[in-house]
């Protein structure tokens, strides 16, 4: 088979990530099959018919196109991603996992970070996604050590990759906030590199220690980190290099090695020159191209590193150009009648050193540059005609004529265009008196160099020079490069601002420290607080707590701001269900089936809908499809489990509790579940260890806490209750239930008056709940007050008229009763 053309795979590539930009994934897979089909043997043409694929959701098809060049040793980056981004889909982690580690060579060192703008955008993911995506892996393998040190990874390279965050957060572990959104090595690099003035950089560097103050006022304002330990991922002892705090044996130091943006300089080997032309973007940064060329409309070349040397001293017979510097610009075009300096006479020689400098010098050098660094251009005048003739035999003339140039090398300050411009017409108009007047004004603009040389005999009429005391050209570019530098600062430190508060806000919730993550959440700006995900994370903050009235107004204001949002809303329905509100329930659940009836969400409110109606069967049927929607949806075989409970059957409903703790440890629903299987099997000892469980994930649910007192005093241990139950009812002084059970407790540690107290607030909590009244008639009873207990047992009766027999039975034994009797609670 003949060798690819490559100007018609460049041409194909091209309409490939057109097509793609564009979103039109048919076309841009229609390309892709006959890029491949011309150029099968190259792993570009696979990783883009599998990206194209992939787009698809045809996930298998990915799959299957990029497997075989991803699990080459040293593999393709592009299709090492799209092959583990498949596998991740079709529950292979294991092999996506290892795909990455064989490419691990390739990627290790990418960084794209502040390479994406509207004209130029890197095509193959680097190393901080390519962790991030290693960590979902693990995650999903259920290998937590492996998942969070990829996460870390990821956040240290990139600190905005918000899903590695999100995933740490998911895992329970221990982060220490203000350590990750903070100016990395390699941003810091990036900015420098995109702004190379050196003064601009200095200012935008934090030191060290004002980087530590700002850390510990970090932390002292926002305390959310837990207890610190040996394992934590971003726990980085530090070490100082050149004044700078780096982190030691981190990722960093592998990539920063040999890529050091400033490098120390010894005194004995101090190159002035080497200040005074800028280098090019480091090489590292030369990978902006798309497949191989940039998008925007030039190709960029990095420049030499290597600085010229300094003019040679003249002399007299055969006297050289004034120096040369390496450049990359496109040499001069000549004039017609330039004369090539080679061919010159030796009087032409001295006439040119003395009125206009050579266009171009054909030694090491290329064309001269100014200080900035920018190409002098070519100040032959064209009056070449009938030149005066030079004493070349006057040794005094020629020595006159060199410390002017060396003098004017010395005194030379940075010429900007109007001075070159300005220059050009004094060549073009200088006769023959103006020729040696103008040599140091010449020699000012063809240097590159700074020679600082006092010796130098210099005459106040050359001092006094007008143009000396003109502002540089360059020198007045710098102020807005420093002022565009100084807003990129202030910029990212406005976003790690706001992402320092999100990631407080969204780690507290993780760790159900759900009101402390509210207040967070309502200390960002107002614009950033009415988003989707913001108000879904503060009603989830409430409904976490159980306040299912909270989160439903929250709820609400999110559907009526965004009536399309899908996430979070099973919450809300759970707190409809809570609160049986049935129309609002049913509403709720047409809705999001209209609005994405494949999403578990709308499934799980349909489900709702039905349990609320006592139609159990049809609520099961519902979870179900949840869970085949997305078989990682853990509430929805929470819920699941919960119906069949109402159905007394326990079985199934172990099986699917466990499944829900299977797909998410920290779950705490599904471990809460397992507890009420347990206790209705009456093995109260299980009960409580998973109670336990699930209140250790969240300590904030006063309903966990109740539950274990619940455990505790069917174990006869009602002191041991009783704490649970005053810890409940510190958590949230509204639960009725709480304040029930730790009412019946007092009174059966003979406590009535205490039962009494809790009882009159529990009273204005539930005007309503018949089992307050009939308690309050029992406490009575027991403190001898026959007419307030017959009182309130007539109040239950009339709210439970189910409960007239028992409460009648009540009053009939409390004629009969003798003094030993009242100190007998009935049960209520």
């Amino acid at each position: 088979m003949a060798p690819a053309n490559s100007h018609v795979v460049r041409q194909l590539q091209q309409l490939i990530y057109y097509h793609l930009d564009n979103h039109f994934l048919r076309n841009a897979l229609f390309f892709a099959g006959r890029l491949h089909a011309y150029d099968s043997k190259n792993a570009e043409s696979a990783y883009l018919l599998a990206l194209c694929h992939y787009r698809l959701d045809q996930l298998k098809s990915a799959y299957d196109t990029s497997r075989h060049q991803a699990l080459k040793p040293g593999a393709h980056v592009g299709c090492s991603y799209i092959f583990a981004q498949a596998c991740l889909g079709l529950s292979k982690y294991i092999e996506g996992a290892n795909a990455l580690d064989k490419s691990r060579g390739n990627w290790v060192r990418m960084n794209s970070w502040n390479k994406h703008t509207e004209s130029r955008r890197q095509h193959l993911p680097d190393a901080a996604a390519m962790h991030c995506l290693q960590g979902k892996l693990w995650q999903a393998y259920r290998d937590s050590a492996k998942a969070i040190e990829s996460y870390a990874e990821a956040l240290k390279l990139n600190p905005f990759m918000w899903d590695a965050f999100v995933g740490l957060c998911d895992l329970g572990a221990n982060v220490r906030i203000p350590n990750i959104f903070q100016m990395t090595p390699e941003m810091k690099r990036a900015l420098s590199l995109a702004n190379p003035d050196e003064s601009t950089l200095e200012t935008l560097d934090e030191s060290p220690t004002t980087n530590t103050l700002a850390q510990s006022q970090t932390s002292n304002n926002i305390n959310m980190s837990l207890p610190p330990s040996n394992n934590d991922p971003f726990t980085i002892s530090k070490n100082r290099v050149n004044g700078d705090v780096r982190p030691n044996l981190g990722i960093f130091d592998k990539l920063n090695i040999g890529k050091s943006s400033v490098t120390p300089i010894s005194g004995g080997d101090l190159d002035i020159s080497s200040f005074d032309t800028p280098t090019g973007p480091d090489a590292s940064l030369n990978g902006d191209v798309f497949l191989g060329k940039e998008l925007g409309s030039q190709q960029t070349t990095a420049t030499s590193g290597i600085e010229p040397p300094l003019a040679p001293i003249r002399k007299a017979r055969a006297r050289q150009g004034l120096g040369a510097e390496i450049s990359v610009d496109e040499p001069p075009k000549m004039r017609a009648n330039t004369i090539n300096p080679r061919s010159r006479s030796k009087a032409d020689s001295d006439e040119m050193s003395i009125g206009r400098p050579p266009s171009r010098t054909h030694g090491i050098g290329e064309r001269k540059r100014t200080v900035s660094g920018q190409t002098a251009p070519s100040v032959a005048s064209a009056n070449t005609s009938n030149p005066p003739p030079a004493n070349i035999n006057d040794p005094t003339g020629l020595q006159r004529r060199s410390t002017r140039l060396l003098r004017s090398i010395t005194r030379s300050g940075t010429l900007g265009t109007r001075d070159e411009i300005d220059l050009k017409k004094k060549a073009k108009a200088t006769g023959t008196k103006g020729r040696s007047t103008n040599a140091g004004h010449v020699g000012r603009v063809v240097s590159g160099n700074r020679i600082h040389d006092d010796s130098l005999g210099v005459s106040g009429k050359e001092q006094r020079r007008p143009s000396v005391s003109q502002p540089s050209g360059p020198e007045q570019k710098l102020k807005p490069a420093s002022s565009e530098a100084i807003k990129e600062k202030e910029a990212l430190a406005w976003l790690f601002d706001l992402f320092t508060k999100l990631a407080c806000g969204y780690f507290a919730q993780r760790h159900y420290r759900s009101q402390e993550a509210i207040q967070i959440y309502n200390n960002v700006t107002l614009s950033q607080r009415d988003t989707p995900w913001i108000l879904s994370q503060i009603a989830r903050g409430y409904f976490e707590q159980g306040l299912y009235s909270d989160a439903e107004k929250i709820y609400a204001r999110l559907r009526s701001m965004f009536p399309s949002q899908i996430e979070g809303m099973e919450q809300y329905s759970t707190s409809l269900w809570h609160q049986k509100k049935e129309t609002d329930l049913a509403f709720l659940a047409h809705e999001l089936v209209d609005v994405d009836r494949n999403s578990p969400q709308a499934w799980c409110a349909v489900g709702n809908s039905f349990s609320v109606q006592k139609d159990h069967d049809q609520a099961i049927k519902c979870f179900k499809r949840a869970v085949q929607l997305d078989p990682n949806f853990a509430y929805a075989y929470t819920l699941q489990g919960h119906e069949y409970i109402a159905n007394e059957e326990n079985d199934k409903a172990m099986s699917v509790f466990r499944s829900a703790v299977g797909v998410e440890n920290r779950h705490y629903n599904g471990w809460y579940g397992l507890g009420q299987v347990f206790e209705k099997q009456g093995k109260y000892d299980f009960a409580e260890q998973h109670y336990r469980t699930a209140a250790g994930i969240n300590p904030s649910n006063s309903l966990l806490i109740t539950s274990i007192g619940t455990v505790l005093e069917k174990l006869k241990n009602p002191r041991a209750a009783l704490v649970q139950y005053t810890k409940a009812c510190d958590l949230m002084p509204p639960s009725a239930i709480a304040r029930l059970k730790r009412a019946r407790v007092l009174a059966n540690l003979k406590q009535p008056q205490a039962a009494l107290e809790e009882l009159k607030l529990l009273k204005a909590i539930a005007p309503d709940e018949a089992n307050v009244f009939f308690m309050l008639g029992s406490v009575h009873k027991m403190l001898k007050q026959k007419s307030e207990a017959i009182r309130n047992w007539t109040i239950a009766g009339n709210l439970d008229p189910k409960a007239q027999s028992h409460i009648k039975e009540e009053m009939e034994r409390l004629e009969d009763m003798s003094d030993e009797d009242y100190d007998t609670l009935p049960m209520a």
